[in-house]
């Protein structure tokens, strides 16, 4: 199949391919091969960084400019010592310090290093090339290999594809225009530069692969805590449109049946109740349409009340059958408290509990409830764990959820290891008092 152009030529499919690999070459060697890449700072940290010295481990990040600074100089050491050139020491330190520059280049223009390296290895040939190593010195053999290394690392496996196409391509037109002038030692580059660039590339693909994990690894934990945070709103969601429906419920069930308690009511009166009933069963059609979406198809109302902390005993019971050895201390004037505080403290009471059980096998915890003027305050501390089970890892979802409830009443909470090895979730709910002649109507 062909394809054709607007002036009416036709492209085969070999046209297009090579076309294809022409704007793939110029896109990796050719456009912006002069662009300024300064190569970043290590972010990471390996096993042997870790066992420094504070001192030496902050400058972890420069560690590998060092390390292409050290190969430079070794670069420079190898080709003054080994270069052929009529020009003396100083020419043999010239000619060492040329062949470092590609390689130093490599921290900031890595495209360019490499033409540099190109354009290094014929000066190199010329002012010191021997007549049995043509047209790679030792020295430029040697700066050559290092740049396309450092270069693969930095671009990918498709960069070091075309610099070793093209080293063979300039080998060949070497071979071609010197035959039999020079002992040539292109097969030798291209050999040598095939192993280093494949071991290169494998370890340029496997850091990516790494990094794409760790990045991945990362969008699933931030979504695992977003899962989490409206599963946990869900379920308050629920347990308070249960709570608010109640009340509406009575409100209007008590607003119906308030007229028939009054002998002969003023007209009034019953137009004030019937206005009373009609708002309360707008409201409870509101709230349920609003708020029941967040039901799940298959949740049930509970047919029980919703726990309050006059029902906290049951659950040390239950706790204690467990294993767990619970002791319960009140302080303060128990009152009544608002039917979403009692809910969301018995939760959180509830929650704490449960992951001490999960995390600390056979520890002793205390539960102390504080009845203040200004609200409620919460304590659940347990020590270490003294049994051979070992703990459960759990779903990590207790602290986001108490930490929930905690917000949604505007309280503040705050969950750490003690210093005897345990754990404490302290929690203070504030209460609004309300007004004397509200509270003896009610």
């Amino acid at each position: 199949m062909t394809e054709t152009t607007t002036r009416g030529t036709t492209r085969t499919p070999e046209f297009r391919m090579v076309s294809g690999l022409l704007q793939t070459l110029r896109h990796d060697l050719i456009t912006d091969a002069f662009a300024f890449r300064p190569l970043p700072a290590k972010t990471t940290e390996g096993w042997f960084v870790r066992r420094l010295p504070a001192s030496i481990r902050q400058y972890n990040g420069w560690i590998r400019h060092v390390q292409v600074g050290a190969l430079a100089l070794f670069v420079v050491f190898f080709t003054s010592v080994t270069q052929y050139s009529f020009l003396g020491s100083a020419g043999r330190l010239a000619t060492g310090v040329l062949a470092a520059v590609p390689v130093l280049m490599t921290l900031v223009r890595p495209v360019a290093a490499w033409w540099a390296a190109v354009a290094m290895t014929l000066m190199l040939a010329v002012v010191g090339g021997s007549s049995m190593t043509w047209p790679w010195t030792p020295g430029s053999f040697l700066a050559y290999i290092a740049v396309m290394v450092l270069v693969t690392l930095r671009r990918g496996p498709r960069v070091a594809a075309w610099m070793w196409a093209l080293t063979v391509a300039l080998g060949m037109a070497v071979e071609v225009v010197f035959a039999g002038r020079y002992g040539m030692n292109s097969m030798n580059m291209i050999v040598g530069s095939a192993f280093a660039l494949l071991v290169a590339s494998s370890i340029q693909i496997r850091r990516h692969a790494k990094a794409e994990v760790s990045a991945q690894q990362e969008v699933t934990a931030v979504e695992r805590d977003r899962r989490t945070l409206l599963e946990e709103r869900t379920t308050i969601a629920r347990e308070l449109h249960d709570v608010v429906a109640h009340h509406m419920s009575v409100v209007a069930i008590q607003a119906e049946a308030a007229p028939y308690r009054v002998k002969n009511p003023p007209p009034e009166l019953e137009a004030a109740f019937v206005t009373i009933r009609e708002n309360a069963v707008a409201a409870l059609t509101e709230l349920r349409r609003v708020l029941g979406v967040v039901r799940s198809a298959d949740y049930e109302a509970p047919d029980a009340p919703q726990p309050t902390l006059a029902m906290l005993d049951g659950l040390l019971a239950n706790v204690r059958d467990a294993g767990l050895t619970v002791e319960k201390t009140v302080t303060g004037a128990v009152r009544e408290l608002p039917q979403g505080v009692e809910l969301s403290a018995y939760r959180i009471i509830q929650e704490a509990l449960s992951n001490t059980l999960r995390h600390a096998p056979g520890a002793v915890a205390g539960v102390e409830v504080s009845y203040v003027l200004g609200g409620l305050g919460i304590r659940v501390v347990n020590g270490p764990g003294t049994t051979d089970v070992p703990p459960s890892p759990g779903a990590g979802h207790g602290i986001t959820g108490m930490r929930e409830r905690v917000a949604m009443l505007e309280g503040e909470m705050t969950a750490q290891e003690t210093t005897a090895g345990g754990f404490e979730v302290a929690v203070f709910i504030p209460v609004r008092s309300r007004p004397e002649s509200e509270a003896a109507s009610a």
